[in-house]
């Protein structure tokens, strides 16, 4: 149901008269919280908000967030609880196992099927068709999706555990789970050993890297991987998967046959997922003890896995983060910080630095360099080199905020004051504004009429009593240019971020100095994910001119690169042929001076 983003139409505070009757209902839905559990699930005093919203299929779904995070959310009068909810109180439904494996297919928004489901030896708990269940991992209580039975245990059982077993509401990672904090899981030890854990005993002793269940560490993805070794080889359901499924159950069916896919053993026994993650941890290793030195910190995240990780990569391998179990840099660093190797701090707003790194930790130390091994070099070159290619341009795409003025225009479509919205969100929803309130011209379809709503929205003063109609063109660039500007930037390997304001561009500028040298100044790479000392590296060695690195004026933690020379021919060349930005996110490149041209 969360699969998909979904759209708030109101977000209020809950008042003292309301808490009293939303803990009552709460009561009566779970008869098993008592009442200190019920007073902290619904505090007399901490911020307890009322959050209504329309899933992406249209359903009104009525959400309760404490201190921030969704608590229930309610459809049809009936209360659900939600993972953070089942993360303070682990018992508080029926739960069913399944594999790692799954729970991407979960939060993506198909329904669990009975051959994912894993059958402890004291078996499945007893339920019936429509009991509200948590959803588990192997080895872990803390329950990771809700949904609802939808037959009986013993259903389940005398059909061999094939077909459907649990519609999915929510689970963990999905965008209800993305409105709250977004933490993980936490570790909850199963009450009774299951029969893969303990089979599975001594590789886990073996696995000198995995993390070990203390109470303070969450659920970090090469955890769940190393959980993942357990499946598929209990028992047969996993194995037979969906050999005879209904074509109607597609969602489902899918997602049983990925179990499958995502976890095929190669001849040493691990599956390639597995196999990925040991390379990411050996390029990883293998660049902190070799490559990184500590005047180059704080080294940007994207330029620790373009220069020095790849660089680790051997020959005829490829180092793909998004085949990990930990599927982006920032998970793979965010683990790697909780066991204190390496510090990761946000210097610029949506980028990441290496700030510190801990070389006496005992897993770089023990580390051994692979015998054989042939380096793919990554210095710059005097041509595009591999390295070079390796750098992905952010995606921008610019986005629009709805302000006070134009708050009346988009209430219709559910849309309020700071709602954001791509170009094409805007367009659609002035073009059904217009056609149920019935504006188009009768004459000329060409043409819009404005209503006093309009008026009010895309007019000057001095225009409302002069202007009764727009042109379709005019009256969309009208409403862009009344909404407030943001852009969302994606860097490669990691979460869309959404700023507000226009990006700034890479700024080239070239400067006077003394016995009237010239010198170029460029400005916000940074903003790009670009290293600028690997930029100056890069041009002071193709254009043998001195390059420096000094700090931005005016701005913390910031800095400009400066070249002497006019060089911009050069910067041109590599920011749009090499890097492959574009030219609208570069100013200056009008300043290169002209060519000499033989005549």
């Amino acid at each position: 149901m969360f699969s998909k983003a979904f759209r708030v139409k109101s977000n209020t505070a809950i008042k003292g008269s309301d808490r009293r009757k939303l803990r009552t209902d709460v009561a009566a839905a779970f008869p098993a919280l008592s009442s200190e559990q019920l007073s902290e699930l619904v505090p007399n005093r901490e911020e307890l908000n009322v959050v209504k919203l329309y899933a992406h299929k249209g359903d009104a779904v009525t959400v309760y967030a404490n201190n921030g995070n969704p608590v229930l959310f309610e459809m049809e009068k009936t209360f659900y609880p939600t993972v953070y909810t089942l993360w303070s109180y682990p018992d508080l439904l029926p739960a069913f196992s399944t594999w790692p494996p799954v729970l991407q297919r979960l939060a993506g928004g198909a329904d669990l099927m009975l051959p994912g489901v894993m059958v402890p030896s004291c078996g499945l708990p007893q339920v019936q068709q429509g009991t509200l269940c948590a959803i588990t991992l192997v080895g872990n209580r803390a329950p990771v999706a809700v949904g609802v039975a939808t037959m009986s245990t013993a259903e389940m059982l005398a059909a061999g555990m094939k077909g459907k077993g649990f519609t999915v509401l929510h689970a963990y990672t999905d965008h209800l789970w993305g409105f709250g904090d977004k933490s993980y899981p936490p570790i909850i030890a199963p009450l009774v050993a299951e029969p893969a854990e303990l089979e599975s005993t001594d590789d886990d002793d073996k696995d000198e890297k995995g993390p070990e269940p203390d109470s303070d560490l969450c659920i970090a993805p090469s955890l769940q991987m190393n959980i993942g070794n357990l499946s598929l080889q209990e028992g047969d359901g996993c194995a037979r998967l969906m050999e005879e499924e209904e074509p109607s159950e597609t969602g489902a069916v899918e997602m049983a046959e990925d179990i499958a896919e995502l976890q095929p053993e190669t001849e040493d026994g691990r599956t390639p997922q597995e196999q990925m993650d040991e390379l990411l941890h050996q390029c990883f290793f293998h660049a902190l003890k070799c490559k990184v030195k500590k005047s180059e910190l704080p080294l940007l995240t994207s330029t620790f896995l373009r220069n020095h990780m790849f660089s680790c990569c051997p020959e005829g391998q490829q180092l793909d983060i998004k085949k990990s179990s930990y599927k982006k840099l920032s998970k793979f660093l965010q683990y790697m910080q909780q066991q204190k190797i390496v510090q990761v701090k946000e210097l610029n707003k949506g980028v990441e630095s290496i700030v510190h790194i801990d070389w006496k930790h005992a897993d770089i130390r023990s580390f051994v360099i692979p015998e054989v091994f042939s380096a793919v070099s990554t210095a710059p070159e005097s041509k595009r080199g591999a390295g070079e290619q390796l750098y992905h341009a952010p995606e921008i795409i610019p986005l629009y905020g709805v302000s006070a003025k134009m708050a009346p225009l988009f209430q219709e479509s559910g849309h309020k004051k700071g709602s954001i919205l791509s170009n094409s969100d805007v367009r659609n929803i002035i073009i059904s504004y217009v056609k149920t309130n019935e504006l188009v011209d009768e004459t000329n379809k060409n043409f819009v009429k404005v209503n006093p709503i309009l008026c009010d929205c895309l007019l000057d003063k001095w225009e409302q009593e002069e202007i009764l109609k727009l042109k379709w063109d005019d009256l969309l660039s009208r409403c862009l240019e009344q909404l407030q500007p943001y852009h969302q930037v994606t860097f490669f390997g990691h979460e869309p971020i959404v700023r507000k304001g226009n990006l700034d561009p890479i700024d080239i500028t070239i400067a006077q100095r003394s016995s009237n040298k010239k010198v170029t100044i460029i400005k916000n790479l940074e903003l790009y994910g670009l290293d600028p000392q690997l930029v100056a590296n890069t041009l002071q060695q193709r254009v043998q001119a001195s390059a420096t690195i000094n700090t931005l004026p005016g701005a913390k933690d910031r800095v400009q690169v400066q070249i002497q020379g006019n060089q911009i021919n050069h910067l041109a060349k590599l920011l749009l042929e090499e890097y492959q930005l574009q030219r609208k996110y570069i100013q200056g490149l009008e300043k290169a001076p002209k060519l000499n041209r033989k005549k």
